[in-house]
């Protein structure tokens, strides 16, 4: 690819550029439009080195009349989602949903003829992928700070491209397509585009709902179509029809992990939710089937199933569409609070999908094979994906909170106190109680109304089928007791719903000690009677890199998970490792081709869990498109990591890798949780302070309202860093590690061997040079200069900066780069074509924070959304910000 964005992208970046300059200049005059163009066109000069053009941009952003910081913030940020609308549309149309490294990523086909080469028959293909179990879980984390209303707006902009694209011979078309594109963008212009309150677990859910509806529900049968053509090139035989290699989890109305707001009574109502909206899209397909499916030859046994009738498949899709219907109406019923009194209702999968497989066998005896292979195919697909409840729901809850219940029960029955014994009183008195036949709660137990939260969630458990909900997974786990007491809860209060219990391990000394902890479980013969063979864990990337600084992180994530797979191998068991990822590069964000064969050998057998949070739902999913290509992406990466996995590392790698780790951990804690000005210059320089303003999410943006940086959630954390382009978090200590090693003998060469012949440091080296390409040390200075007044502050701010430069140098030096992004050009151009409409809202935001800080607070309500219009549009522009 040049050097250039292409054509179409620039094309399609004028056509919404343009008509969004129409569109304010009919709202407020040609004149303010020739104010923003004079503010892009100082910050497009000061990018091109003019640093006289850098001073007159802020200078004339300082003299803006009060009533002009609004309308210019939320000209730059319109922009900046109209430039991610352009992008989209292009990775769409070219297949090009991760830029990454050009040939990084094999098209499937591709790499089922590598797999072949390879000596894998293409009987193992088709089993592999059958057997293949990936779970997408849909999260909810605040970094989505685009509007629902907008998004949807948004989608139609994206449709109109692709009709004034296909226009080319019909001009009329074209121009109704452009005037539905003025329309749609002048709608959005006129929408505020922050919320004004917080939104609620449910209208989370609601939200993920929606991307099922409007892209995956078209993406998953299109994507298993491919994979079906693909297999019956390359092993002339289908996938099985109950095969479903990628399936789609859910955290919103389930993750109660320091969000007060996620009660049991809101995953109740989230998993209604999901009932109602799954029969709804159910009845549309199934109301299709029963206009297209009119033939009257069928086998003997759905003639037996129906009775003599002349049109059989549409005789048993009434009485499929009868039960859909009377479920649809009953969680709408219970959603109101209503009692039900119709027919029957589809409690679980296979009442939808016995009958259709009937319809589908019988199609296939009498010849009809085309047709089975139509519609009704996709809706069997469906159902072997979305089941009844379109996702399934995980639920997670903090270790102490389960300790505390334990508390309060074994002191209200006279046993002692749970949290003053030992690790190993623990155990035996919890292994004892799973063992018991009795009762341990007492029928009108009181006990706190944390606890009775707890208990009324296991509650919710008991009363759903088990294929409704997905694993239970327990926040800063750190020893067995912690996992015995959510299965001993279960138990008591679950009824007869086991649900696969996830010990998340998130700070560096939890994951150094994972394999230890998961070892001691498996050995309880208490506790592997109720693991069925299989267990999984979760590896927390985000709190353990806000812990010990990414680069140790990176290490210990990567060690915690190869002592894993070794232990359960050792215990005959199936591991399915969940990994935690975030959008940002210090939350483990990346590419998922790159990161998921990064993993070490044998992480990735065939099953693999992990989180898509908050903006990168949209982005991957947001439309059916680029789902598809998503799925196609981690289909391959998995199936790749199964059948092809990279090689171990070097014992001498390994070694290299610790001291990077030590090197890099001691620098990071230095500064972060050493250095006494660190945490006054974090909350002086960012806007953390006003980023609680912002009604992103349902969650608070701190565990505690007290303390320093460590009650912050790590969303947070990263949000703030990189407001103001500094990065931080994803990058303090690597240069250290990185420098002391190149002054060492043989230093260069062992750090370039290690990043061409091993996976995953390459990738974290690719991470790390695209994190550098996005930050920006001169914003970061003009926002201390602006909000930093205390000497000692500045002088750490300056230490911090000329530690990025140093660092930036040596990732040069180990690429053997004159500039960054050298081999990705696309993400590179990305880049420079946002800069100059993020410059003006980095200054404006600077000027805000500082006018909010001088009145204490009491700015006023305009200002306070330019503020809150600042963040977004930054957010926007930079894309992977949470």
């Amino acid at each position: 690819m040049s050097h250039d964005l292409h054509e179409s992208l620039r094309d399609n970046v004028r056509i919404l550029g343009d008509s969004l300059g129409r569109t304010i200049a009919d709202d407020l005059g040609q004149s303010f439009v020739d104010k923003i163009e004079t503010i892009r066109a100082h910050a497009k000069r000061g990018r091109q080195g003019d640093s006289l053009q850098q001073r007159q941009l802020i200078e004339y952003l300082r003299q803006l009349p009060e009533r002009d910081l609004l309308p210019v913030t939320r000209a730059f940020n319109q922009f900046l989602n109209l430039a991610n609308i352009a992008e989209q549309h292009y990775r769409a149309r070219f297949r090009r949903v991760e830029d990454y490294k050009p040939g990084s990523q094999p098209a499937l086909g591709e790499l089922l003829g590598r797999a072949q080469q390879a000596g894998n028959s293409p009987r193992k293909l088709v089993e592999t992928l059958a057997n293949m179990r990936v779970e997408l879980v849909l999260t909810a984390h605040p970094t989505e700070v685009i509007r629902r209303t907008l998004i949807q707006k948004y989608d139609a902009i994206d449709e109109c491209l692709t009709a004034i694209e296909s226009s080319e011979d019909y001009p009329e078309r074209g121009a109704r397509a452009q005037g539905r594109l003025e329309e749609l963008i002048s709608q959005a212009w006129h929408t505020d585009e922050i919320r004004h309150e917080r939104p609620t677990p449910v209208d989370e859910a609601k939200w993920g709902f929606a991307v099922i509806e409007n892209s995956l529900w078209q993406a998953v049968p299109d994507f298993h179509r491919d994979l079906d053509n693909l297999l019956l090139d390359t092993a002339g035989e289908r996938l099985p029809l109950d095969a479903a290699p990628i399936r789609y989890a859910s955290w919103m109305g389930g993750d109660r992990d320091g969000n007060p707001n996620v009660t049991a009574k809101v995953t109740q109502e989230v998993l209604l939710l999901g009932r109602w909206m799954a029969a709804d899209l159910y009845l549309r397909d199934l109301e299709q089937l029963k206009t297209e499916l009119s033939m009257w030859k069928a086998n003997s046994a759905l003639k037996a199933e129906v009775g003599d009738v002349a049109e059989p498949y549409r005789e048993l899709l009434k009485r499929l569409l009868t039960k859909m219907e009377a479920t649809r109406d009953w969680a709408k019923a219970q959603l109101d609070g209503r009692n039900y009194d119709g027919g029957p209702i589809i409690e679980t999968r296979d009442q939808i999908y016995a009958p259709l497989l009937a319809c589908y066998r019988s199609l296939c005896d009498v010849g009809l094979d085309t047709i089975a292979n139509g519609a009704l195919l996709d809706t069997l697909r469906r159902v072997a994906v979305f089941g009844v409840t379109l996702t399934k729901l995980d639920l997670r809850q903090e270790a102490s909170r389960h300790a505390q219940v334990m508390e309060e029960l074994t002191s209200s029955l006279g046993l002692g106190h749970y949290q003053e014994w030992s690790e190993t009183q623990r155990q035996e008195f919890l292994l004892a109680e799973l063992e018991s036949r009795r009762p341990l709660i007492p029928r009108r137990w009181e006990c706190s109304a944390e606890s009775r939260e707890v208990i009324d969630t296991f509650k919710v458990i008991a009363q759903e089928h088990a294929e409704a909900l997905g694993t239970y997974i327990i926040s800063m786990a750190a020893e067995p007791s912690d996992v015995l007491t959510v299965a001993l809860l279960m138990k008591e209060v679950g009824g007869q719903v086991t649900l696969p219990i996830a010990p998340l391990f998130e700070t560096l000394n939890d994951l150094d000690h994972a394999g230890d902890v998961v070892d001691q479980l498996l050995a309880l013969p208490g506790y592997r009677a109720l693991t069925k063979d299989r267990q999984e864990v979760m590896i927390g990337y985000s709190d353990s890199a806000k812990d010990a600084g990414q680069l140790a992180a990176a290490w210990a994530q990567y060690r915690a998970q190869e002592a894993l797979v070794n232990v359960c191998e050792k215990h005959g068991v199936d591991l399915t490792l969940f990994h935690g990822r975030g959008g940002t590069v210090g939350r483990g964000g990346g590419p998922a081709h790159a990161a998921i064969l990064s993993q070490p050998p044998g992480s990735v057998n065939g099953s693999l869990r992990v989180t898509e949070q908050g903006e990168m739902i949209r982005f991957k999913f947001g439309q059916p498109d680029i789902a598809l290509r998503s799925m196609e992406i981690y289909a391959c990466a998995v199936l790749e990591a199964t059948l092809l996995p990279p090689p171990a590392p070097e014992p001498h790698w390994r070694e290299e890798m610790d001291q990077l780790a030590k090197v890099a951990h001691g620098a990071y804690v230095g500064v972060v949780r050493e250095d006494p000005d660190f945490v006054p210059y974090f909350r002086a320089v960012t806007p953390e302070g006003a980023l609680g303003r912002l009604p992103l999410g349902s969650r608070p943006t701190k565990r505690r309202q007290d303390g320093g940086v460590e009650t912050l959630r790590a969303i947070p954390w990263i949000f703030a860093w990189t407001q103001i382009r500094l990065m931080l978090p994803a990058w303090l200590g690597s240069g250290e590690a990185f420098s002391l090693r190149l002054e060492q003998p043989g230093g260069r060469e062992v750090l370039q061997e290690m990043r061409t012949q091993w996976p995953f440091f390459g990738t974290y080296l690719d991470m790390l040079e695209m994190l550098l390409a996005k930050a920006d040390v001169a914003i970061a200075a003009y926002y201390e200069h602006r909000l930093v007044d205390e000497p000692s502050l500045k002088a750490l701010g300056k230490k911090l900066r000329e530690r990025f430069e140093r660092l930036e140098d040596v990732v040069l030096d180990i690429l053997q780069q004159e500039k960054l992004l050298e081999n990705t050009p696309l993400i590179r151009q990305a880049i420079d074509v946002r800069n100059p409409y993020i410059d003006p809202l980095h200054g404006l935001q600077a000027e805000l924070l500082q006018r909010n800080r001088d009145a204490d607070g009491a700015i006023s309500p305009d200002l306070s959304r330019a503020l809150m219009v600042t963040m977004a549009g930054i957010a926007a522009g930079l894309r992977n910000t949470g």
